[in-house]
């Protein structure tokens, strides 16, 4: 889900105060960047955005996938296997389905029931867990009196036919709040051992709420997400380091997104004739159109979710795409009529996320990949991932910005984290929504020329929080949002700047390639890590990733006193320096003289205190930390920076006057 941290959505004051006191340093550093400040900054490079896209055509939505037989090979265990057929009303806004779900039980012990998440009873009442916690909202979006829905159960039976309704039974393990619906259990009239199937037959019907956090309607568009009876996940012995099978549960939280096993959904959607609908995997089957209805039928394996999405004014569009790492895949794009005329400018950024991803990580190994643009007033459906299928954002404006690329990049990430490399996002989310942002600037940065400061957003990260947390502990929204996504990523950017651009590289390679269709853990990662680098981590996670530490160096005193040595006028400058948060690498100290000239030390920067001592032929002026901005967790520069106290005859004029700050300042929020 595409929730990156901005000024909007995080107490504003405290990253003023912050960016106020950073410029003022900056300020009294005449020529120390030698494009002005703006090359601190942001760099935006117009040819590039501007590039000329793909070839591009048109297609049919309805055309049958060639070759849609079953892989010989399967790419992950296929635990669950969905037959689905669903109908939509949409004039009531209601779906009507009939399921049957067949379960390989993973574990080494028998089971004697399942649960199943309710994800659309989220938005029963306002007294949900989910709607409690998130106060009726998401990224802004409020629900109003049309944005109730629910999931009702009408039936429930085993595979011999033997009704199990009775045996429902709603848990809310993790607040116990009775009014939460979200995780039903299901008692089993008979055991499942090791590596035997049960399957279940169920017919639900869903009220699709207005859509204003990820699924419902807007008008007379359907987003299709967390629509159907879905399995929890249950864990054998050694996964994510369970020292027993266990059952994976946990409500629908505001926060929390979800988690599910790879398996195969063959679904049968059945809507008014006007719809064009998009779904996960491909169609199998023509559309069966008798003049009123249409049926699509589409099939998905090797995927632990299926999403899909209708509207009767959908513009659509197909490009085949391939490159050395592509097999070959189909981008379908589902348009609204508002962004018509940026057909070209979707596909281009499909095209560049899925090379970019594929070359650096691994290929990207379904056959399509469809990209849905909600219309104005379905933004809450919108920035958000599905395997083979993602949302844009909704087409409000015609003439958007670079968040179209933005968006589209984040989302298609998702696809490899998320995707593939398939974490627990209730209990980890930063193990996809983390590497997703950092991915999606590495894109925006190397195909779009853009790039953000990194010193910027460091300092809107005011209320540092553990990565591995799960997500519903995160005291709001706005936190989960600036360390799960923000924090994160820097991070990652910090280990990069460790260890260097190629070898991050790999050891994200390696990560994906050891752990796509799987579901890999904080631990996991950090094995990687330290098998590609071939050094012990620990410390480094137990601060930044199982804690929630910053670096915050600061200058707490610069003291000039004039000596003779060996009959030489010269100068001691004793610089006190104190560490008040996390460190893990030597930090560069900056001491510029009164003549101009600039010297350099080193500081390892582990003490909790420390005073460098200086000796030069000219008295400093001023110290500051890390000049070059490689403490990327560095989040409170504004103590960074200490004018030194000298003898009042050589002090020298500073340069910069208010004029000069007022520009800094408007520089800085420009970005």
């Amino acid at each position: 889900m595409n929730l990156r941290l901005n000024r909007r959505n995080i107490g504003f004051l405290p990253v003023l105060l912050s960016a106020l006191f950073f410029i003022i340093a900056l300020a009294t550093i005449p020529g120390h960047f030698p494009g002005g400040l703006n090359s601190a900054f942001v760099h935006m490079d117009p040819s590039r955005g501007s590039a000329p896209a793909p070839p591009h055509g048109i297609g049919s939505p309805e055309a049958v996938q060639e070759n849609p037989e079953p892989k010989n090979e399967p790419l992950s265990d296929r635990l669950v296997e969905y037959h689905i057929n669903v109908q939509l009303d949409a004039d009531e806004h209601k779906l009507h389905g009939l399921q049957s779900i067949t379960w390989r039980n993973p574990g080494s012990q028998s089971v004697q029931e399942l649960y199943f998440h309710l994800y659309p009873n989220a938005f029963r009442s306002s007294n949900t867990t989910f709607n409690r916690e998130s106060g009726g909202k998401l990224r802004g979006q409020p629900m109003t009196e049309e944005s109730y829905g629910y999931m009702e159960i009408l039936k429930v039976q085993y595979s011999d036919g033997q009704d199990l309704s009775h045996t429902m039974r709603y848990i809310q393990p993790d607040d116990g709040n009775p009014e939460d619906q979200t995780l039903m259990r299901i008692k089993l009239p008979a055991s499942v051992a090791p590596g035997e199937t049960v399957t279940l037959h169920m017919e639900f019907t869903v009220k699709l709420p207005y859509v204003y956090a990820r699924m419902g309607y807007a008008g007379d568009f359907v987003m299709a997400g967390q629509w159907f009876p879905k399995l929890a996940v249950y864990e054998p012995k050694g996964r994510r380091g369970h020292k027993q099978d266990t059952w994976n549960l946990h409500q629908y939280h505001g926060n929390s997104e979800f988690y599910a096993d790879f398996g195969t959904y063959n679904v049968k959607i059945d809507v008014p004739a006007s719809y064009l609908v998009a779904a996960t995997g491909f169609p199998v089957n023509t559309v069966q159109d008798d003049g009123s209805r249409r049926q699509y039928h589409y099939y998905a394996e090797d995927v632990h979710d299926f999403a899909w999405a209708a509207s009767p004014h959908f513009i659509y569009a197909e490009e085949a795409y391939s490159t050395s790492q592509i097999p070959g895949v189909k981008i379908k794009l589902y348009l609204d009529p508002k962004h018509a005329h940026l057909e070209k400018r979707y596909f281009t950024a499909v095209k560049r996320a899925l090379s970019s991803f594929s070359e650096w990580y691994g290929p990207y190994p379904y056959s399509t990949l469809s990209v849905v643009v909600p219309p104005e007033g379905g933004n809450g459906a919108g920035g958000m991932e599905y395997p083979t299928l993602i949302t844009a954002w909704a087409a409000k404006d015609e003439d958007p910005g670079d968040e179209l690329e933005r968006v589209i990049v984040h989302e298609i990430g998702h696809q490899f984290w998320y995707g593939m490399v398939a974490n627990n996002e209730f209990e980890e989310a930063w193990l996809d929504e983390g590497f997703t942002t950092y991915v999606e600037e590495k894109v925006m940065e190397s195909e779009y020329g853009l790039s953000r400061s990194l010193p910027i957003l460091s300092s809107y990260i005011t209320d540092p929080a553990p990565l591995k947390l799960n997500a519903w502990e995160y005291r709001s929204h706005e936190v989960y949002a600036e360390n799960v996504y923000t924090r994160a990523s820097l991070v990652l950017r910090d280990i990069e700047e460790t260890i260097g651009t190629k070898k991050m590289q790999q050891v994200l390679r390696t990560y994906f390639h050891r752990w796509k269709f799987d579901h890999p853990s904080t631990r996991d990662f950090q094995q990687v890590l330290q098998d590609v680098t071939h050094r012990r981590w620990d410390a480094y996670f137990k601060q930044f990733v199982y804690g929630g530490m910053m670096i915050d160096y600061a200058v707490n005193g610069v003291h000039t006193y004039e000596t003779e040595l060996n009959g030489t006028r010269t100068y001691e400058t004793r610089i006190h320096l104190e560490r008040l948060g996390g460190a893990h690498r030597p930090v560069e100290i900056a001491v510029k003289l009164t003549d101009g000239a600039v010297m350099r030390e080193s500081w390892g920067g582990i003490e909790q205190e420390t005073v460098l001592t200086l000796r030069s032929e000219q008295p400093a002026a001023w110290v500051l930390i890390d000049p070059d901005f490689r403490q990327i967790l560095e989040n409170r520069r504004y103590n960074n920076f200490m004018k030194a106290e000298i003898p009042a005859q050589d002090e020298v004029r500073w340069p910069y006057g208010i004029s000069t700050f007022i520009e800094l300042v408007m520089q800085l929020f420009a970005w």
